[in-house]
């Protein structure tokens, strides 16, 4: 199944992220000079998957295809470079993609999701989150699974129907040389999603609203701006 096409002109897709990921650089107080600086650099080099993949060292991921000197590239860049072992909806282990929701409440839902997922594989719901929304603009022609979503196993709620069938579409999609796709949110009803294959997609990348999550002992969460 290829799913249609939709041309759009978005300016401000919502990407939320810990804030943990998105502090000033740390390094410098730690040093007297530049030299220092950059040899405390090229350690954190050794461990960071981002500049290992700017570096070419990352499987599945060609060095060319990142994005350098535009504010947010490294965000961007990090998003293809990391990954989760079993993947997400729309890609595998071997490569990520950079996620978005349309609308600020869609973000808040699937990031929701994913962290009170992971609080329940530890079976403690006390916790709190602080998040930087990342807007970026796309415009082109992206395959669109709105109005579909009852008759397509990628977009099944459950993660183990969902993904799998989702890493196989986005993978088909990918090499007849697609963007990404727009779809129904699957953690927000009415919520829509968007999902890039290729770094260069992602345009215009600058900082949104800061959001707190909190847990106090159960799975349902509050949210605030922080």
């Amino acid at each position: 199944m290829t799913p249609s096409i939709t041309a759009i002109a978005e300016p401000a897709t919502v990407r939320l992220i810990s804030t943990a990921y998105f502090k000033p650089p740390v390094l410098r107080p730690l040093v007297d000079t530049d030299e220092e600086l950059a040899l405390l650099a090229e350690i954190e080099g050794l461990t960071s998957r981002r500049l290992r993949a700017e570096r070419g060292e990352v499987g599945g991921l060609d060095a060319r295809e990142l994005l350098y000197r535009a504010w947010g590239h490294t965000h961007v860049n990090a998003a293809f470079a990391y990954t989760r072992p079993e993947g997400n909806r729309f890609n595998d282990g071997t490569r990520g993609a950079w996620y978005a929701a349309f609308e600020d409440l869609t973000a808040l839902a699937e990031i929701g999701y994913h962290r009170t997922r992971e609080l329940a594989r530890i079976g403690r719901y006390h916790d709190e989150g602080v998040y930087q929304a990342l807007l970026a603009g796309f415009i082109g022609d992206y395959h669109d699974l709105r109005g579909l979503d009852g008759a397509l196993a990628c977009l099944d709620p459950d993660p183990a129907v969902g993904y799998p069938a989702g890493q196989a579409l986005a993978r088909a999609l990918r090499e007849d040389g697609a963007r990404g796709l727009i779809y129904p949110s699957t953690r927000r009803p009415g919520g829509t999603c968007l999902v890039a294959f290729e770094p260069h997609c992602v345009q215009n990348v600058r900082p949104g609203a800061r959001w707190k999550l909190q847990w106090s002992g159960t799975p349902d969460y509050t949210v605030t701006t922080d």
